[in-house]
């Protein structure tokens, strides 16, 4: 049998009995270089080489420790005060209100679980409370409001595909803005036509004399992304310094100026944070792996070989990707597609003239749209497990959501400019 078949098979083995994907392409990488009779240090060579050049990895459990401080303190529940009075007061206000809260919750997490699992679960409950929204609906619209999260910087899904492809994080963070206003928007106006066709409660208003204070007293986390982001370009930090800075931040705000986290709590969230590190971490271990297998069998070029028989134009090619991350994306986990699929298109994609900051945002889009898309989709199972909602009748409210979402895919794909405007804005010269 080939070697890369071999290798492929076993990985997708070792994944179905159960083994950790990350370590599934470990094993699999090494009965590969076995076959090849190739040394096995190769394996520890490749994971360490990547590791201590991939100074942007350490992004990754910052910004799971600044999304996991903020879940635990009082910091989402003053965000989520703050959208209410904002659009809580419009018919469907609570819907409004967990779009608007992932919107700005996004600029702070970088993770669309934590925001489904941290925000997310406190406004699905408000919604479910008293029967005023289904437990499906609230279900369906919290997880495809989360999608929002890693799209809108920071971004843990941006920062991967900048260790895949080399691009610039912080142009890949403001490429995310536009399109994740987009998708956000586009979910709103969705809400406005359900509220009227299912007669969505209208809830009472916040009055406009409380708007001060809840602005005050949400400023110091409204403040984050300004923090973070402004550092960023400002030059004052690197992106993954900016991680850093937004752990503090978030430990500084809850801990010393809300006082809302004690040193249990603090400590538990310590270890939830390590745990998902380690998860993640271990993903990206076996995915800078089995990229070297990838790349001894010439498979990136062979594709783009391949595609070049068909002249396809750089729409036609980014319509494809979005067919072939769609298809993986509802059967496969977001980050191994990250890791290990994208890479193959981006030699193709470069070929054709594709800006990459623009085909980053088109792939993690395509693959935070997967978190939602049955019958993998994380994100169902999460807010399945938070409502207790009947699996059949979350996916039945979703069908909306993911066709918007797929409505400003399209969007995303076709208009390059809007995806760079703000990049550009401050000197990408894509």
């Amino acid at each position: 049998m080939d070697p890369f078949t071999a290798a492929v098979i076993l990985i997708g083995f070792l994944a179905i009995l159960g083994l950790p994907i990350g370590l599934s392409m470990i094993s699999g990488s090494i009965l590969y270089l076995f076959m090849r009779g190739q040394d096995m240090g190769l394996v520890a060579e490749r994971l360490l080489n990547s590791m201590f050049t991939g100074y942007v990895i350490l992004a990754v459990p910052l910004f799971i420790l600044a999304a996991e401080i903020m879940n635990m303190g009082s910091m989402t529940d003053r965000l989520l005060r703050f959208c209410n009075a904002l659009v809580g007061r419009f018919r469907g206000g609570l819907a409004h209100v967990n779009i608007v809260q992932s919107i700005i919750f996004s600029g702070m997490s970088g993770s669309a679980l934590a925001d489904a699992a941290g925000s997310g679960r406190i406004i699905a409950n408000m919604m479910t409370r008293d029967g005023r929204y289904t437990r499906s609906f609230a279900a369906a619209l919290t997880a495809s409001a989360a999608v929002i999260g890693p799209i809108i910087p920071p971004s843990i899904p941006m920062v991967l595909y900048a260790l895949v492809s080399g691009a610039s994080i912080g142009y890949l963070f403001l490429a995310g803005i536009v399109p994740g206003l987009i998708m956000g928007v586009l979910l709103m106006v969705l809400v406005v036509y359900m509220s009227r066709a299912r007669g969505f409660p209208v809830e009472e208003p916040v009055p406009l004399r409380e708007l001060p204070a809840l602005t005050l007293g949400s400023f110091p986390a409204l403040m984050m992304p300004v923090v973070l982001l402004g550092g960023i370009y400002s030059g004052v930090v690197t992106p993954t310094e900016a991680a850093a800075v937004a752990a503090a931040y978030a430990f500084v705000i809850s801990i010393v100026l809300y006082r809302s986290i004690s040193v249990g709590t603090f400590y538990s969230g310590l270890v939830r944070s390590a745990r998902s590190s380690v998860a993640i971490g271990m993903l990206i271990a076996g995915a800078l792996v089995f990229n070297y297998v990838v790349t001894a069998e010439n498979i990136p070029q062979a594709l783009r070989i391949y595609l070049a028989e068909y002249n396809l134009t750089p729409v036609q090619f980014l319509l494809l990707v979005n067919v072939i991350l769609l298809l993986l994306g509802a059967l496969l986990e977001g980050t191994a597609i990250l890791l290990i699929i994208v890479p193959v298109f981006i030699p193709t994609a470069a070929a054709l003239g594709i800006d990459p900051v623009h085909f980053g945002v088109v792939a993690v889009v395509n693959i935070m749209i997967g978190l939602v898309t049955p019958p993998y989709g994380m994100l169902i199972f999460v807010m399945q497990s938070i409502t207790r909602a009947p699996l059949r009748a979350i996916m039945k409210d979703l069908v909306p959501m993911i066709a918007t979402l797929l409505f400003a895919l399209g969007i995303i794909t076709l208009f390059p400019d809007l995806v760079l405007w703000l990049p550009r804005q401050f000197g990408y010269q894509g």
